[in-house]
């Protein structure tokens, strides 16, 4: 894989599982109990043990075949129908309100759910040079994110259109993600082989 189309898959992963996260953060910035610093921090320490859980799992899974583990790449595809389905289904959350670094560390790994389901097929398929590539990536994306949510608390105006597109957009990414890890890992080709021999 070229390092363009690592990059897209890289940032097209990490956008599709945390655009949840951008509000999340929203609403730290919005709350003066916390610093900017233990948001960032916090963030930064959440995301990391997302990948490190994932690389955890991606490692576990490499003495199955990789077509097999590219069948994990049903669940970004499962779950964007999911949030397809539940569109206009959304509800309003409260602003956290717990405060320090720890909190916001808790928070982005128990709403990782979405990560480790789209992380870990993607390393499972990638070489430990394409791994290092998208960890940088990740990283970048995550001080940005930041970036981004602390921008948008300063022009508050933004946060209610890009809410309403950004969960339309979500399924679709999530969709898509899941479809080319099925095509890239060769587990499309596997099925379709289990379904000939079932014949």
């Amino acid at each position: 894989m070229n390092f363009f189309s690592l990059a897209l898959l890289s940032t097209g992963a990490f956008i599709s599982t945390n655009i949840d996260d951008l509000f999340l953060l929203v609403g730290f910035f919005s709350d003066r109990s916390f610093s900017r610093l233990s948001i960032f921090t916090g963030q930064v320490l959440g995301i990391a043990s997302l990948v490190l859980i994932s690389l955890a799992a991606a490692f576990a899974a490499l003495a199955i075949s990789p077509a097999r583990v590219g069948l994990l790449g049903v669940a970004p595809l499962v779950i964007g129908i999911g949030k397809l389905l539940r569109l206009g289904k959304i509800e309003e959350e409260g602003q956290p309100t717990a405060v320090g670094v720890l909190q916001v560390t808790a928070m982005t790994i128990v709403n990782g759910g979405d990560n480790i389901a789209a992380y870990t097929p993607i390393f499972a398929n990638q070489t430990p040079q394409e791994i290092t590539a998208t960890v940088t990536i990740f990283a970048a994306l995550t001080i940005l994110w930041c970036f981004a949510a602390w921008w948008l608390v300063r022009h508050t105006a933004l946060g209610k259109p890009l809410r309403r597109y950004g969960l339309v957009l979500l399924p679709f990414i999530l969709i898509g993600l899941g479809g080319l890890i099925l095509y890239r890992s060769g587990a499309l080709r596997l099925a379709m082989s289990f379904g000939r021999s079932s014949l």
